[in-house]
């Protein structure tokens, strides 16, 4: 039902958008202008009466369907959720399991959860809509190919104390790894420049990411990309700086 009443809306909206109105429906649909609003107030429309509308509007039900599961997506996580995964070790854990679509049976094979400690997990993640617990223990995510955590939130805050200090013990000589530092001086114009190209990268990643979703778990590891760049120098030149000489960007 509820999936019903989420089309029947996402019908409405496209009618709205088109301009088309409830009587030019009625008379599509060779029905009264009362039984057209009654059809959209009480939800309660055929599969044939849908799919008719929708040929009005020029768009098929698996458009409206595309446009329920887009609505329902986030793209991001308030402060307080955020809060509520780094607090809850265990809870972080499961979040970022199921956001690279680990299934239960794999959460519960590879980490020391019971099975109920799991579904107490996956039950608070669907509460905040990050994923969908369906039945048989399936988990849906919810969050949009272009999900991102909070600038300077909880989950960065995490990341720049505790994983940033673990990711960078490596020496990153092993396969799959590297490590590039380079520097030099740029004007606004390069560094502006090379920004657009770190952004496009980062966009390549998530858009792999996405790809490789569809492979098996064992065929997929854990990866991690920092990027960055900043107008920098060392403290050590900056103490020697003469006072007045310094730059800003």
């Amino acid at each position: 039902m509820a999936q019903t009443v989420a089309l029947i809306d996402a019908l409405k909206q496209v009618l709205k958008e088109q301009s088309i109105t409830y009587s030019q429906v009625a008379d599509h649909l060779d029905m009264s202008l009362a039984s057209v609003k009654r059809l959209f107030s009480e939800k309660q429309f055929s599969l044939t009466r849908l799919d008719s509308v929708c040929e009005l509007a020029g768009i098929e039900i698996s458009d409206l369907a595309r446009r329920v599961e887009r609505a329902r997506k986030i793209s991001h996580l308030t402060l307080e959720q955020e809060q509520q995964l780094v607090e809850n070790e265990k809870l972080l854990i499961v979040a970022l399991s199921a956001l690279n679509q680990w299934t239960f049976e794999q959460i519960v094979s590879n980490y020391d959860f019971s099975e109920a400690e799991l579904i107490q997990c996956l039950a608070k993640l669907d509460r905040i809509k990050l994923i969908d617990l369906l039945p048989g223990n399936r988990i849906k995510p919810l969050i949009t190919t272009d999900f991102q955590w909070q600038k300077n939130g909880p989950i960065q805050r995490f990341f720049e104390t505790q994983v940033q200090h673990d990711f960078f013990k490596s020496r990153f000589e092993s396969p799959g790894e590297i490590r590039l530092f380079v520097t030099g001086m740029l004007t606004r114009t390069s560094n502006a420049i090379m920004m657009q190209k770190l952004e496009r990268l980062a966009g390549d990643f998530r858009r792999m990411h996405q790809q490789d979703l569809s492979y098996p778990l064992d065929d997929r590891h854990g990866t991690s990309l920092v990027l960055a760049m900043r107008p920098w120098e060392l403290e050590l030149f900056l103490r020697h700086r003469r006072a007045g000489s310094e730059k800003t960007f």
